[in-house]
């Protein structure tokens, strides 16, 4: 589903203006971006929750060159589904 699917279900079932639902689900999504790239998690009771996730530094082994390199420590963005949600799911 993409997003202008989710904007012309929004529509129809709330008769507010596409416009609208397009603005409203665009800072919904930027709310969720900027807290993730300030550090913070973001909950969405009964959804799931939006985390960052810390990979430290680490050795690693390139098979076709035969050497040894560094990966640099880094944070990851995540996504686990509530409990609700799951049941909805399966």
């Amino acid at each position: 589903m993409t997003k202008a699917e989710i904007v012309k279900k929004i529509h129809s079932r709330t008769g507010v203006r596409s416009h609208t639902c397009t603005v409203i689900i665009d800072e919904f999504l930027s709310s969720i971006k900027s807290n993730m790239t300030q550090g913070h998690n973001v909950y969405l009771r009964g959804f799931g929750s939006f985390t960052i996730r810390n990979h430290v530094e680490k050795r690693a082994f390139n098979i076709n060159t035969g050497s040894h390199f560094t990966l640099p420590a880094r944070s990851i963005p995540a996504f686990k589904p509530g409990k609700h949600f799951l049941t909805k799911v399966k």
